[in-house]
């Protein structure tokens, strides 16, 4: 009689745990790599952006009416044309799939740029991100600048 070689039901099963017990670790971690990459495409959104506005200012003299397509409007700050969704800008459509692009503070010599996270990057460790005027990089969350920018 040849002897057979096979695995058995308890080597099977060790396998199948070991497996699981990777992939448990490994799941979140790429999961947080994905929503890091997401968080890198929507600073660099903020950063062109800011030259957008900074070029807006160069042409107007003011950050205002950048939500308006560049269109004078009178009460800078406080005309719905000065925040929002800008309009002298466009946010690519993968990044605008998780974050949610505006300017959310004008003034004529100042602004500040936001970047909400939206859907699945929603629970993103380092919340809204903001650019501001001064170049000063914020995030919701309260995290240092090395952890989210």
């Amino acid at each position: 009689m040849s002897e057979q070689k096979a695995f058995t039901l308890i080597e099977l099963m060790v396998v199948v745990v070991i497996i699981g017990i990777l992939a448990g670790i490994v799941y979140p971690n790429y999961q947080e790599s994905v929503k890091k990459s997401r968080r890198s495409d929507a600073e660099g959104v903020l950063l062109n952006l800011a030259n957008t506005m900074e070029r807006h200012f160069t042409e107007v003299n003011s950050y205002c009416d950048a939500a308006a397509g560049g269109a004078a409007v009178a009460g800078c700050g406080t005309a719905t044309e000065d925040t929002g969704t800008p309009s002298i800008f466009s946010v690519p459509a993968e990044t605008a799939s998780y974050y949610n692009v505006t300017i959310s503070a004008v003034a004529p010599n100042s602004y500040t740029l936001s970047a909400a996270p939206v859907g699945v990057q929603s629970s993103d460790k380092c919340g809204t991100l903001t650019l501001s005027h001064t170049g000063v990089k914020n995030n919701s969350a309260g995290l240092s600048q090395t952890q989210c920018w």
